[in-house]
């Protein structure tokens, strides 16, 4: 039984991790590429939206999306207990 616990927290774990990483590629990419030009009529601190989520934006997700890693699995390890 516990190995099957194991490897249903490991299984979230690596889901939790691909879903962030899939954000973490697609916002920079359609936001600061593919609908640049939409996002480039809006400003932020003067400069264009496009441009500002290609530069800044994607740092700021990085640094939010830690913490919702932590958040997660802090929720994560909760349920499934001590895995070490």
């Amino acid at each position: 039984m516990q190995d099957k616990q194991q490897r249903t927290y490991w299984q979230a774990n690596l889901r939790l991790i691909a879903t962030l990483l899939i954000i973490w590629f697609v916002v920079p990419i359609l936001g600061g590429i593919v609908f640049v030009d939409f996002f480039n009529q809006f400003r932020l601190g003067g400069y264009k939206l496009g441009f500002w989520i290609a530069q800044q934006g994607a740092i700021y997700l990085f640094v939010v999306l830690i913490f919702v890693y932590a958040f997660k699995m802090n929720k994560l390890d909760d349920e499934y207990g001590d895995q070490a």
